[in-house]
């Protein structure tokens, strides 16, 4: 943080600077430096290790997209698991989902979750649902151990740096595979299209050598590197390019609906490139 602005180098040579109204806390936890602080352009915003996770502005891009897109593909998703989003905002968009019996949200920084609590109520306001179990552990670690647990796996991480890089290995792939049901489906958050193309082609060639089906999807989210993002899917039955959007169920949503499930397959030729086999790069 630079005097009365937080900047957040998202690349070597890009950067996302915005005025900060107040710091509304700082800690070094277990696991990282966290940050939530109030801006003028997108309201509380929590960090990191100085990196933008969430805004009040535009949160919702990401957690419904993140969300509703596998839970209207898989036709029965009653039992779910998140992993990281310990903000609380995927696990807010899961419940809206009557068919969800139970949602465990593995998080492995429990000041995280406090600190969402404390100060984005309107994004963790999810967590306290009779249907949500919240488990303080390492997500790598939880899936390792299960076998045919659950329908819908949401991999809501932080970058591919540090602990998180386990979350984007074939390995973890491959235990996600036997963490679901005979059905189930996952989705992952991989980056930008802009500024992460040999990581993207790594991930989802990594996850199609486990997943009969394999798919990548966009969304906007303008505090994230680019602006455009994309998910990961891999599933073992069902195709979310299949889905008939008639069939969805209306929810209470401001980004995602039937037509924006559809049309975020619907691939820009530069992402389709990337999408072609090419030379491998480092990993992020």
């Amino acid at each position: 943080m630079q005097g009365l602005w937080v900047t957040e180098l998202q690349t070597p040579s890009l950067a996302l600077s915005c005025r900060v109204i107040k710091t509304l806390h700082r800690e070094r936890t277990p696991y990282q430096e966290l940050a939530v602080v109030e801006t003028e352009a997108f309201g509380r915003m929590l960090l990191l290790d100085d990196v933008i996770q969430t805004t009040v502005k535009d949160e919702f891009v990401y957690h419904e997209m993140i969300s509703h897109v596998p839970l209207n593909t898989h036709p029965h998703p009653r039992q779910v698991l998140v992993i990281g989003g310990g903000d609380g905002g995927a696990i807010r968009e899961v419940i809206k989902h009557t068919e969800v019996e139970r949602a465990v949200l593995v998080e492995i920084d429990a000041r995280v979750v406090a600190n969402a609590r404390e100060y984005l109520p309107e994004i963790s306001c999810g967590l306290d649902d009779a249907r949500v179990e919240i488990r303080f552990e390492d997500g790598i670690e939880h899936v390792r151990r299960l076998r045919d647990q659950y329908d819908v796996i949401i991999v809501d991480s932080t970058d591919p740096v540090g602990p998180a890089v386990g979350l984007f290995s074939r390995e973890f792939y491959q235990n996600v595979y036997h963490a679901l049901k005979a059905d189930g489906l996952f989705v992952a958050q991989t980056e930008s299209p802009f500024f992460n193309a040999a990581f993207i082609r790594r991930v989802q060639r990594d996850i199609a050598s486990v997943f009969p089906v394999t798919r990548l999807y966009l969304a906007t989210v303008p505090t994230y590197p680019g602006g455009l993002w994309t998910f990961s899917l891999g599933s073992k039955k069902y195709d979310p390019v299949e889905v008939d959007p008639q069939t969805i169920a209306p929810l209470p949503t401001r980004y995602y609906s039937p037509e924006v499930h559809k049309a975020a397959f619907a691939l820009p030729p530069f992402v389709q490139e990337i999408l072609r086999p090419g030379e491998e790069e480092e990993l992020f």
